[in-house]
């Protein structure tokens, strides 16, 4: 029985190494620290950070699962390029995951907790021209409908892929001739959140990014 806790909890620690390894990893990704074309070297980063290899590589393989670096074996590691179609694709993905989270989030919160998510939108009235602003309004909005979807396996989802989404999207700004139109999806949006109209708020979760 010893050996088993003790098996366990060496496991345990391992992947929590492996995840402090994937978040400072990726966390230097999302803010440009690490830009597009740089080349990662494992064993740097195990020196740097003062683990052994395996941490670090399987950190690299889950953040090549997120298409934010590329593996080249016995070699390097280099950090991918966000071109017009990695973008165009994570709107997309975006678009779909934020409907999810919009339809299974409103039909199930209270009332209370939709109050709470519309005071979230109204933030997103005051920041038109503040791109880096409005993303993290979107995802400070769609986090917390998805938190209260009472659906696990969506949470998961939206959370591995919250590094993917905000790189690739960093330098997305909403055209000015579109802001206007953004702004009575927003208003929309809001109110359909108090109505408690889940379809409504996933047909304009989806439009905010062009879905």
């Amino acid at each position: 029985m010893n050996n088993n806790r003790s098996a366990t909890g060496v496991r345990e620690s391992k992947q929590l190494l492996a995840e402090e390894v994937f978040r400072h990893i990726g966390g230097q990704i999302v803010t440009g620290e690490l830009e597009p074309g740089h080349r990662i070297r494992d064993v740097d980063v195990a020196e740097e950070l003062h683990v052994s290899r395996t941490p670090v590589r399987e950190a690299l393989q889950r953040l090549e699962r997120l298409g934010l670096v590329v593996m080249y074996p016995s070699r390097y590691t280099e950090v991918t390029w966000v071109t017009p179609e990695v973008v165009e694709q994570t709107l997309e993905f975006a678009g779909y995951q934020a409907g999810m989270a919009a339809r299974m989030g409103v039909a199930r919160m209270t009332l209370h907790e939709r109050e709470s998510a519309a005071l979230l939108v109204e933030e997103l009235y005051e920041s038109p021209h503040d791109d880096l602003r409005t993303f993290d309004i979107r995802w400070t909005v769609f986090t917390f409908l998805s938190d209260h979807s009472r659906n696990v396996q969506h949470q998961i989802l939206l959370r591995d892929a919250s590094m993917a989404l905000a790189r690739n999207l960093r330098q997305w700004s909403i055209p000015a001739s579109g802001r206007e139109t953004m702004q009575r999806i927003y208003r929309g949006f809001h109110d359909a959140i108090l109505r408690g109209d889940a379809d409504d708020a996933e047909r304009l979760a989806r439009a905010m990014y062009g879905v």
